[in-house]
């Protein structure tokens, strides 16, 4: 049985192939530019990656491309579509009415219409690929799997806002959060290296790439989030703010004879570390730029591993105890300076980091460990899966065995799980880089510490 899932952006889709016997990706791929002159597919295949121009001008082109690229005869990886049983969709809002993931009907495309308003810059594009898909595909089952859903656990003195009651009630305003599906793959896991039960695991979990939210996870379930209605709030991300005091948004409105809509494109689009530096995102070229001298990329430094490590501390005080402090995510695994700035001098919280070990660790393709031998918080690099959790989630839908994340088992939460992709590629990188043998966690390991 083949699995695919899909990610679909405004301009973009995401996709990966599964075979679901095996359990192994077959392709993994991207279409970028949609509806622009010219669009791009990049296709990953048997180690092998082609990347080729097309013209793309919506997502049912899109899609009909992909399925195109994964049925090719020289790059492609079925021998037809009709291997492909069920497709899982990211959706990024369920609000209060999706708890978990579920089958897409009729009565869930309409609830999910209803919603635009609560992500209006995600939800259009998720809802057109669906459509796409369900239109190029209509005689296979399409599932939702909702970034919002993880989070539903959380206790009302954390979802609600100190602002008249009428918001809620008549608009819905409350904590949401995003990025459930990652925290989902990196709480079982970091459960499974711990050595314990998932539903007895207190873990602080740092999800950090352009877009970066952190979660508080008590007895293996959400309890905060850094992430509010939108994903504007929080930590400082790429282009977003993060936390501000609301009172400027006002201010600067009248100050600068602002609208509404330009004032949200600026917290969006123009602030955070592109704000700060005035003109980079990616905190490698950041990185590069303090070392080079520039005062405002180290600022932006400082800034946002500041900020991380007030929500450390925040969720470390919410918990009470902490097993483990997870980073993960494009900047979380590979950015070593963010995660040392972070996590240094939290040794009063139990937080030992080894700034040795944390130098090294940069793989995409391990679990690895950063912490001093006998931390009393171990801090993991995990990295995260989300197209794994949204695989698994439509096959179970598919044949009836799904359920919330509190009963339902995934195949990752197994210590001995794992990841063929993966542990092929490690093997590889291990040649030259022999030293990521002494960060590998091999679980469980909580006995013998």
């Amino acid at each position: 049985m083949v699995i695919m899932t899909l990610n679909c952006g405004s301009s973009s889709v995401k996709y990966q192939v599964y075979d679901w016997k095996n359990r192994d990706v077959l392709a993994v791929g991207v279409i970028e530019r949609i509806g622009q002159d010219a669009s791009s597919i990049e296709h990953k295949y048997n180690n092998e990656e082609i990347v080729r121009e097309f013209s793309c001008p919506g997502h049912k082109e899109a899609i009909q491309l992909i399925l195109a690229m994964i049925t090719d005869k020289k790059h492609g990886v079925l021998g037809d579509i009709s291997e492909i049983r069920a497709i899982g969709h990211r959706v990024v809002h369920g609000a209060e009415v999706f708890k978990k993931s579920v089958i897409i009907d009729e009565a869930a495309m309409e609830t999910f219409a209803s919603l635009v308003h609560l992500a209006p810059l995600h939800m259009p594009a998720n809802i057109l690929g669906i459509k796409a898909a369900k239109e190029v595909l209509p005689d296979i089952t399409h599932c939702a799997i909702m970034d919002t859903a993880w989070h539903q656990t959380m206790p009302q003195e954390a979802f609600m806002y100190a602002v008249p009651m009428e918001w809620y009630k008549d608009y819905n305003i409350r904590r949401y959060g995003f990025h459930g599906t990652s925290y989902i793959y990196t709480a079982k896991r970091a459960a499974a290296l711990l050595g314990l039960d998932p539903m007895e695991t207190n873990l602080i979990i740092a999800h950090i790439g352009n877009g970066a939210s952190i979660c508080a996870v008590k007895n293996g379930v959400c309890i905060d989030t850094s992430m509010g209605f939108t994903p504007l709030e929080g930590l400082i991300m790429g282009t977003r703010s993060g936390d501000i005091d609301p009172a400027i948004i006002p201010f600067m409105i009248d100050a600068a004879d602002m609208t509404a809509k330009e004032m949200d494109t600026v917290l969006n689009k123009r602030s955070g570390l592109l704000g700060i530096t005035g003109s980079m995102t990616d905190r490698r070229d950041i990185r590069k730029s303090a070392a080079e001298g520039d005062k405002r990329s180290q600022l932006a430094i400082d800034m946002e591993c500041y900020r991380l490590k007030k929500y450390i501390g925040a969720y470390a005080a919410a918990l009470g105890k902490v097993d483990a402090v997870v980073m993960t995510a494009g900047v979380g695994e590979m950015a070593s300076h963010i995660r040392l700035k972070a996590l240094s001098n939290l040794e009063n919280l139990g937080i030992y980091l080894d700034t040795d070990k944390n130098e090294k660790a940069l793989c995409r393709n391990a679990e690895l460990e950063i912490s001093e031998k006998g931390s009393p918080v171990r801090v993991f690099v995990i990295p995260t899966d989300e197209e794994l959790v949204m695989t698994e989630d439509t096959h179970a839908l598919l044949d009836g065995s799904y359920d919330v994340h509190t009963i339902f088992k995934y195949s990752f939460q197994n210590p001995n799980y794992e990841n063929k992709a993966r542990k092929a590629a490690l093997a590889r990188e291990l040649v030259r880089k022999p030293y990521l043998k002494d960060l590998v966690v091999y679980p469980p390991q909580n006995a013998a510490r």
